[in-house]
Formats: structure tokens, sequence, C-alpha cells
């Protein structure tokens, strides 16, 4: 006669050498681990990192802003069904299945928060900042967004509108800026440049044009 064991299932469902379900937490864990028996040096893994959270991951961000920029169609695709209007520039995968794109105007200026945790779309802006993380953001720039911006070096119009978007599990937002002034004729390309991560977030404005004149010299 075989042994009845589902009496234990309840209290043994999960083994405690299984990676955690959050992915920010396997992240962690696996990185420790790599640390940890010196397959990495930690130096090196802050630069991995680094990367991916300002150069890699946004550059397909600010390739999506640019081509809506100069390409009108485009942009009226973007806005109505952003999801498939990205995938179609075959940026796919976790955490960009339902995308919504938020368009700054000079009447209304758009900020994207994760107040449960850290719902990011990392298929077009990479890995997601340390602030964006943080406790203080996260609650914050519901209640003071203009004060927020501010530290961020973004003064606002008192007549502009802030909204603010609470990012979840269901949808994720990128804001669109608004096109810098003196930039009529540019190519997507010579606009790309100008669209920061966290202008596609919505804490500062995208980049004006002699910011890169002044990076070049």
């Amino acid at each position: 006669m075989g042994h009845d064991h589902d009496h234990d299932h309840h209290h043994h469902g999960q083994n405690f050498t299984d990676p955690p379900p959050d992915p920010a937490l396997r992240v962690k864990a696996l990185e420790s681990l790599l640390v940890e028996k010196g397959l990495i040096d930690p130096a090196a893994l802050d630069a991995l990192i680094e990367t991916y959270e300002t150069k890699v991951g946004p550059r397909n961000g600010a390739k999506v802003i640019a081509r809506a920029w100069t390409d009108p169609a485009f942009k009226d695709w973007l806005l109505k069904d952003a999801t498939a209007a990205i995938h179609s520039m075959g940026y796919t995968g976790r955490q960009g299945e339902h995308m919504t794109v938020l368009e700054n105007t000079p009447e209304v200026h758009n900020v994207v928060v994760c107040t449960l945790c850290s719902c990011y779309p990392w298929t077009v802006l990479g890995l997601p900042p340390v602030w964006y993380k943080s406790a203080p953001y996260r609650s914050r720039v519901v209640s003071d967004p203009r004060g927020v911006l501010a530290e961020f070096g973004t003064q606002l119009p008192d007549d502009m509108e802030v909204r603010v978007w609470d990012s979840t599990s269901e949808m994720r937002f990128l804001v669109m800026p608004q096109r810098p002034e003196g930039t009529d004729g540019w190519s997507a390309e010579q606009l790309e440049p100008l669209v920061t991560r966290n202008s596609m977030i919505g804490t500062e404005p995208a980049k004006q044009p002699d910011a890169l004149t002044e990076a070049a010299e």
C-alpha cells in the first residue's frame, strides 16, 4: 500500500532552492551568485547594467519616437495601437506586450511611474533606472509631480497640465516628448540622439539641438 504524501504538499510546495518568482529578485540572486563564485567582477557587472540602463535599451525607444516625429502615418498608428506599431519595428518581448504611447503637447505633460513595484517597458527602454524603482519617486511623483520634475531640472509653465500615469503589469506607458524646435527637416536618424530615456519616462524634455553640438566639441 503506497504512502499518501498529499498532506506534505501544502507545507513544502516551494523548494527553498527555487529562484524567487519576481524577475528583479531573480536577477539579484543571479548577480549575487556570480559575484560570490568569482565568475564576474562586480565592477564589470555594474558597467554592463549601466550600458543597458542608459545606452542599449533606450535606443530602441528613441528610434520609435524619432520615426513618429518624422512619419505622420506611423505616429497615428503609434498613438492608436502602440503595441502593434512598436512590434512592427522588431521590438518585442517580455515587459512590452501591452503598450500605450502618451504624447506631450504644449498643453499637457505626461510622466510615468509604477506605484506598486517597477513595471517598465524593457523592450524600448532597457533596464529601469534606480530612481524609478525608489519609494520616494513612486510616492512623491503622484502627490507632487511638479516638485519632482523640478528636481530633474524640468520647469513647466503654470498653465500646463501634468498627467501622471501608473504603469501596471497589464499596461506600460511610453512618453513621446515634444519635438525640439529648430529641427525642421531633420531625419529620424538625426533626431534620435535628442530622445533620452528620461524624456520617454517624462521626467525631462528631449534634448535641444545645441546639446548635440556641445557634445561633439
